[in-house]
């Protein structure tokens, strides 16, 4: 009985409408170029706007009510000779009691995408296009129907149909928009929770230790010239954390408005930039083992009378710019978004969404720069504290590894490859476990009379990580087990080493994985990748070796596409992905079906296995019942 009341609801408010409906859709239609040739393939933004508390239902018939679909009619057009359906972003789905079933709709503001094909022959000229947008508006008392008409103006050229064109998306920033719409608050909120999140990213763990390090010696050296001393540690603290914050925001932004979204990211992934990162933490590491003391170059510091503090004051803000790069090899979703707004000319929540991400970046580490300049002011710190440094001095030359094997993919030397990299860590590990017993002395150390327990018990520790390690080195992954614990160990230290050589299931043209789509009619994954980003290796180790994601990647044409190598084709996919899915965040995925529409996106980096597995199920099914 109650579906006939449904019925006779819905028929009455559509018959009956008490509002203007105008007001409750409006909708921009932005064409993806300005001029057009015979049979070229043509993509229609519609860029909607819908009224508080109302909303539109998918164009999906098997996902909206009974004849609810949105959906557009042209009339009399002798222009298009195909008329695909709309594909869309993720709607909200919900069960909805008063259908006995699940619909998915659409609020706010969001975009469909149309592709149509032009006609072989079209005579040159502007032709007038006509057509109407219908759609069931529904609040939580009513619906009421739409129908819009538009038109739109399409200008033909002379030429042959050209396979390739730069699709602009007006809705880039559509992944903050429903942030920004709530308010200054609350994204102001958001923004902060999304750089609270960043920090459990791998990207972040290589500068903890370097943070610790730089300012245990500085602590030292401050605790030395405690009556000269300018800079107290608090001060230094904070002036690193700002550090972090505005060189963040700022470099950021300006790389965005004069390199285009990616800039942050390729000046991060340029391998002259992480070799020269690598050598400064080589150059680093030796002076923790004290073989020189650190010092600001003298053309720096000549012009000010306070020279020790300005020599504080540029090494501090080094390491902030150092961390700033550092973090820019893997963008975070929101980070992405935000560049690409900027690089379009948004600059207001840019600005306000940067501050916001790195101010909670930044906030770990501003104590993790504070804790250690007072640790070497404690009595009798010099012994133990000089052991720390010197262990910092090892992890650090680690890092540099990191860094020199960046530059080793992106130039294709083939010296530091995974293998080498393990292995050069596993020594370094192995040499933490010889000095902890005293069997390695450096420039400060003194031969010590008795082993403590601390010392016995970190040389137990390193000397099993050393062995643990060099599982590895047998296999093409450290040993994992059963164990969580392992698992978490394994997955972690590979997303720092070189990726192995991608699998014959991956293919890395995307030319190539639209033919092989077509012809065994299956959808395509998308992996936007780097070859310098952690993030990438750690869901790649993590995630995709799942069992279950393996056999659900069995659904899938696998597709990497790199978007920091040195050919042509890493700029055409760095570019796709910003200028076609709105974000420069790596990683970032993808599903298209095989005549290139969207299925759906995942925002990418996630320790959530199961909502990784949920939307590659949701993308099977939902190109399978097509």
């Amino acid at each position: 009985m109650y579906k006939i009341y449904i019925s006779i609801f819905i028929f009455l408010t559509l018959l009956f409408p008490s509002i203007n409906y105008d007001e409750i859709v409006k909708f921009d239609i932005i064409l993806d170029r300005e001029d057009y040739r015979s049979g070229e393939n043509m993509t229609i933004e519609f860029a909607f706007d819908i009224k508080d508390n109302y909303h539109i239902y998918s164009v999906d018939t098997t996902k909206s009510p009974l004849a609810g679909e949105t959906y557009v009619e042209y009339y009399d057009s002798l222009l298009f000779q195909n008329i695909d359906d709309f594909s869309e972003p993720n709607p909200i789905t919900k069960f909805d009691k008063n259908f006995n079933k699940n619909t998915s709709y659409h609020k706010g503001k969001f975009s469909f995408i149309q592709n149509l094909k032009m006609k072989d022959s079209i005579i040159p000229g502007s032709y007038l296009v006509k057509g109407t947008l219908y759609a069931i508006a529904c609040d939580p008392s009513k619906c009421v129907p739409i129908y819009k008409d538009f038109q739109f103006s399409i200008n033909c050229v002379e030429g042959e149909a050209r396979k390739e064109f730069k699709y602009i998306n007006s809705n880039l920033a559509s992944g903050i928009k429903e942030q920004t719409d709530k308010g200054l608050i609350p994204f102001i909120i958001f923004s902060l929770g999304m750089g609270f999140l960043a920090l459990l990213t791998p990207c972040v763990f290589p500068m903890i230790p370097i943070t610790i390090s730089f300012f245990t010696k500085l602590g030292e050296k401050q605790e030395k010239e405690a009556k000269t001393r300018t800079i107290t540690p608090l001060k230094a603290a904070i002036i690193y954390a700002l550090g972090i914050i505005i060189i963040f925001t700022l470099l950021g932004l300006i790389l965005a408005l004069t390199l285009g979204a990616s800039g942050a990211q390729q000046i991060a992934q340029n391998p002259w930039i992480n070799l020269l990162i690598g050598f400064l933490f080589i150059f680093f590491a030796f002076s923790l083992f004290g073989y020189y003391e650190l010092q600001a170059p003298q053309f720096l510091t000549q012009y000010s009378q306070k020279r020790e503090s300005s020599s504080g004051y540029t090494g501090i803000l080094f390491m902030s710019l150092t961390f700033t790069l550092a973090s820019f090899t893997c963008t975070a979703a929101l980070v992405g978004a935000l560049l690409v707004a900027a690089s379009q000319g948004e600059y207001f929540w840019p600005i306000v969404g940067m501050l916001s991400f790195s101010t909670a970046f930044a906030s770990p580490f501003f104590l993790l720069a504070l804790f250690p300049q007072y640790l070497a002011k404690l009595p009798k710190s010099g012994g133990w504290l000089n052991s720390v440094k010197v262990i910092m001095g090892f992890l650090e030359l680690a890092a540099a590894f990191k860094f020199i094997s960046n530059s080793d993919l992106v130039w294709e030397w083939n010296i530091f490859d995974r293998e080498v990299v393990l292995f050069i860590w596993t020594l370094i590990i192995l040499l933490i476990a010889i000095y902890s017993i005293g069997f390695i002395l450096f420039p400060h150390d003194s031969k010590p009379t008795k082993i403590s327990l601390r010392r016995k018990l970190l040389f137990i520790f390193t000397l099993l990580f050393s062995i643990y390690l060099s599982t590895g080195l047998f296999s093409n992954k450290i040993y994992a087990g059963n164990s969580k614990v392992f698992k978490i160990t394994s997955g972690l230290v590979e997303s720092y080493l070189p990726p192995p050589k991608a699998s014959s299931f991956w293919i890395e043209d995307l030319d190539l994985a639209y033919i092989k789509a077509k012809e065994v009619n299956k959808p395509i994954f998308l992996d936007f990748t780097g070859y310098t980003c952690t993030n990438c290796r750690w869901m790649e180790i993590n995630v995709f070796e799942e069992k279950d994601v393996v056999q659900l990647f069995d659904q899938f044409i696998l597709v990497k596409l790199y978007t920091d190598g040195r050919e042509e084709k890493n700029k055409e996919y760095r570019e796709l992905e910003i200028n076609r899915f709105g974000t420069a965040a790596l990683p970032f995925y993808v599903i298209l079906s095989p005549d290139d529409k969207i299925i759906s996106t995942f925002p990418g980096y996630s320790t959530d296995i199961e909502s990784f597995k949920n939307f590659l199920n949701n993308a099977i099914n939902t190109f399978y019942k097509k």
